[in-house]
């Protein structure tokens, strides 16, 4: 079996197979491939929380980074893998790290919609209010996509922000009227999210909106 094989197999979530080798050679705990991922990014994204807790228990470090400075955390995150997540926020995994785009585990969950797993992150400490390299926070990213639920658990959170800007001068109000996502922008309004800041080109949430959302907007501010 060749190395490269080792990383599909582990990404497979094949326990014995991947044993036999680790058990056979050690080093291929520490082994990047060519995107500087070790067996535990793969195990990780493949969801086996078995295989990683073999794998953590066979030496391997918690949060090594791939070229794009993601973690097995990062991973796991956002392929929805809520036991590996588990595992790792349990072996002190860091769940603020960043990766070189700026996004945390956090970022990932809630634009893919994994709830369970971003309230998992959350409950470890993960920095609701984190920005990314252009600005958005994770509330930013659901509120864009419609992500309600999403939307929901994060504004329950006692330190969260709603009217951070990104870098074109957004907050996730702007970004769910844009993207006419009429229930998020509801929530975010009646959190407090304010109506009247403008964006960079000069346009407040109001001026995004479908008139029909600007209309159920208004009614909740009279």
């Amino acid at each position: 079996m060749s190395i490269g094989s080792v990383y599909e197999t582990a990404y497979k979530g094949d326990f014995n197979q991947v044993k036999v080798k680790i058990d056979q050679d050690a080093t291929l705990i520490t082994t990047a491939d060519s995107n500087n991922r070790l067996i535990i990014h793969w195990a990780a994204l493949g969801g086996n929380e078995n295989l990683v807790d073999f794998i953590i228990r066979s030496g391997s470090p918690i949060d090594p980074v791939d070229d794009t400075s993601s973690t097995p955390l990062i991973l796991a995150a956002s392929a929805g893998k809520f036991e590996v997540v588990q595992l790792l926020i349990g072996k002190k995994a860091n769940v603020n790290h960043k990766t070189v785009r700026g996004q945390t585990s956090l970022h990932y969950a809630c634009s893919k919609g994994h709830k369970d797993i971003a309230k998992l992150l959350l409950e470890a400490g993960a920095n609701v209010n984190e920005a990314d390299v252009l600005h958005a926070t994770p509330l930013h990213r659901a509120a864009s996509l419609g992500r309600n639920n999403i939307v929901e658990l994060l504004l329950i959170q006692p330190e969260i922000k709603v009217d951070l800007e990104d870098s074109t001068g957004c907050t996730p109000l702007h970004l769910a009227c844009e993207e006419d996502r009429e229930s998020a922008a509801i929530m975010l309004v009646k959190a407090g999210a304010a109506l009247d800041i403008m964006n960079k080109e000069k346009k407040t949430p109001l001026d995004l909106c479908s008139i029909k959302l600007r209309h159920n907007l208004m009614s909740l501010v009279e």
